[in-house]
């Protein structure tokens, strides 16, 4: 059953959680990367809008991914936080009408603050360890997927009332091979940087419009088939009854 008041204090929990990451990384802020810097936000609050909905489970799958990771991965704390908040902020507006919801929109943001800053103390750990590499950006972003996906799972179970494994397993099972392509992505563009510059992530963006298209299309010729899949479950039901 639903329980709204659980609900309310895990997102609060979260939403603490965020704005205590958000003040840690102003506490640590160095110079700003600039270029850098303003590219990687610019690049993940536009593609922040390039959604697309997993079928079956309420959540949707965004482009801007992967520019969050490469903030993680090559910018201070500061600027990684602060590039996942404009990104999941413009993420969580409403488009076409739909109603907008404060709650919703300080949540997102919470949670991909909170996982985007728990990455790049990761990778600066590593970095200042002499551990940096591809085992590193593969753990972080394997962190951030948990950190993203958990909480998420975690308030449709409690607002919906469904079983938190059952929803959890959908969203990873659905948004896994993005998180490793991502991490991917990631890796050979913190490579390319050392000899291309702060340009390398502009060359990944026709990459990723690319896979958007095609996550789209599968996602939605998959959705298809679950709404001719369930008139047909429903009268194998109803013949059972009989």
């Amino acid at each position: 059953m639903k329980n709204s008041r659980l609900a309310a204090a895990f997102i609060t929990a979260i939403m603490i959680g965020g704005c205590a990451m958000l003040a840690g990384s102003v506490l640590k802020l160095t110079a700003i990367h600039q270029y850098q810097f303003l590219a990687l936000l610019a690049l993940a609050a536009v593609t922040s809008r390039m959604k697309v909905k997993l079928p079956g489970v309420t959540g949707t799958m965004s482009v801007n991914l992967p520019f969050m990771l490469i903030a993680a991965a090559q910018l201070s704390l500061f600027e990684a936080v602060i590039v996942a908040l404009v990104s999941a902020t413009v993420q969580s507006l409403p488009k076409n009408g739909d109603h907008f919801r404060a709650e919703k929109l300080v949540f997102n943001a919470s949670t991909i603050v909170l996982a985007c800053g728990v990455a790049a103390i990761l990778m600066h750990s590593a970095r200042l360890a002499a551990r940096s590499g591809t085992v590193t950006i593969a753990a972080a972003c394997g962190m951030f997927f948990l950190l993203n996906t958990v909480p998420v799972a975690t308030v449709i179970s409690l607002t919906e009332g469904s079983g938190l494994v059952r929803i959890w397993s959908s969203i990873a099972h659905l948004s896994f091979p993005y998180y490793v392509a991502c991490t991917g992505v990631t890796s050979m563009v913190t490579m390319a940087s050392k000899l291309v510059g702060w340009q390398a992530p502009l060359l990944v963006l026709p990459v990723m419009l690319l896979m958007y298209r095609s996550f789209q299309e599968y996602f939605r010729h998959r959705a298809e088939g679950m709404e001719l899949t369930l008139p047909v479950k429903a009268m194998a039901r109803g013949a059972c009854a009989q």
